[in-house]
């Protein structure tokens, strides 16, 4: 499984995001140049994380992005599925009606054993640990 531009940049945008909590609001042009990211990318990707109500975006001379919660609320599973959809290996997780082998296949239950570990690493980290990473990097 290989996770799409989208989602990378839009957990390293987060992470500044998220870094700056509760007080600062960095602008798409500040997170861009830290995260080395096309700021029209990186705007289509905000738009989505705020559609999905993981950030607020305030406009103006002073706006930017912030986060709608504080970041320990935020789960890397709240993100991946706002940018991705479900963690599926295969698509007849989902949609088994979709597959003529899914109730006899043998593989089934390894696909849907590996979405449960992906949804468990995802759901264990928060932003709040991509936040301190962010600041560790920074500092050092």
């Amino acid at each position: 499984m290989r996770l799409s531009t989208r989602t990378r940049y839009g957990c390293r945008a987060l992470a500044e995001v998220a870094a700056a909590y509760p007080d600062g609001m960095p602008s798409i042009r500040e997170i861009a140049e830290r995260q080395h990211l096309s700021p029209k990318y990186l705007e289509s990707i905000m738009q989505a994380l705020k559609a999905a109500g993981l950030v607020r975006a305030t406009r103006g001379m002073h706006g930017g992005y912030a986060l709608a919660h504080p970041p320990d609320q935020i789960s890397m599973s709240d993100v991946f599925y706002a940018l991705e959809g479900p963690p599926d290996p295969v698509p007849c997780l989902d949609e088994p009606e979709e597959c003529d082998m899914a109730s006899a296949c043998p593989t089934r239950e390894t696909w849907l054993e590996l979405r449960a570990a992906i949804d468990g690493v995802l759901a264990r980290r928060t932003l709040k640990d991509l936040a301190a990473r962010c600041i560790a990097r920074a500092d050092s």
